[in-house]
């Protein structure tokens, strides 16, 4: 097989390592890749929200399987792109990848199929979100509906941190049209896990469990952001509440999908607040977790290859 890799994180440089380590595999490109994909590689010149283009080069070269690592070509739609040149992908359509792409149609869903989640309200006027927020008091969340690069989520510990950071993501536009939409969101108590599985829409596989850190200063202090380390396992998920997790959140998400005519099929990954035996979700993503993917992929025993 002829495997394309898309994207240049650590993220990818694991997905190349583990899809060398395949018998099936033969050649594998990375685009645009990075010094690590480069050791098992052909490197790529051709970014990775440049759809078209990408799609062309996997036609040229025969590629059989594309795999995508960030979020952004996913929501873009480049799975819907590939499949409509008979091209195999592995990913969810950009209806399904919605789930990430919009908090507020992640929320809703979420909302309708009796997924547990923090309460929490969408806003386009300002004035009107603040409000909420002070009726929901603090402390609070705030986010931005949009792709932000992992750092659209404003924790605040006060009214005045909530109205500064409605007014920076409506207002001031530092997400650009990822704020177009704020999200105002009850703030959760409990310890982060990390929740990643593959699925056809229909069959919902579990991956190792993983842990990882956000904010960018030591202490767990500072502003969120895509991730500055991880590890697996997590302690704070054991067998349990992992049953809990598939049972309450993942499969009634992929169920709920096929329901609304957008099956999910890929990789959904549910950032999760765990408080004792009680489980919420946070968000859902619908690719692999960077940095998680590392630790995760390194326990992982089976050939990555055919489950994809």
């Amino acid at each position: 097989m002829k495997i394309l890799v898309i994207g240049s994180g650590g993220r990818e440089h694991t997905l190349v390592w583990k899809i060398s380590r395949s018998p099936l595999v033969e050649k594998i490109y990375c685009a645009p890749g990075n010094a690590g994909t480069r050791m098992l590689a052909e490197p790529v010149s051709i970014e990775a929200d440049d759809i078209q283009t990408l799609a062309a080069f996997a036609r040229e070269k025969e590629i059989d399987l594309t795999v995508v690592g960030p979020e952004g070509p996913l929501v873009n739609g480049i799975v819907d792109v590939f499949e409509a040149m008979g091209l195999k992908i592995f990913g969810p359509r950009k209806a399904a990848a919605r789930l990430e792409g919009s908090k507020l149609f992640s929320k809703q869903h979420m909302q309708t199929y009796n997924i547990p989640c923090a309460r929490g309200k969408a806003f386009t006027d300002a004035d009107k979100a603040k409000t909420y927020a002070k009726a929901l008091g603090t402390p609070c969340v705030v986010k931005a509906d949009g792709l932000a690069a992992g750092k659209g989520v404003i924790i605040c510990a006060t009214l005045e941190e909530a109205f500064e950071a409605i007014d920076a993501v409506l207002d001031q536009k530092i997400f650009g049209e990822a704020g177009d939409i704020v999200i105002v969101e009850e703030c959760l108590k409990g310890e982060e896990a990390s929740f990643i599985a593959l699925t056809d829409g229909k069959t919902v596989l579990m991956l190792p469990e993983s842990q990882d850190h956000k904010r960018v200063f030591d202490n767990d202090e500072g502003p969120n952001t895509g991730g500055m380390g991880a590890y697996s396992p997590a302690p704070v998920l054991d067998h349990l509440l992992r049953e809990k997790a598939m049972k309450t959140v993942m499969i009634p998400a992929v169920q709920g999908m096929a329901k609304e005519g957008a099956p999910f099929k890929g990789v959904l990954y549910a950032g999760l607040m765990v408080d004792k035996d009680d489980i919420k979700v946070l968000e859902f993503n619908t690719r692999l977790g960077d940095p998680e993917t590392q630790p995760i992929l390194m326990r992982l025993e089976n050939d990555l290859v055919p489950l994809m």
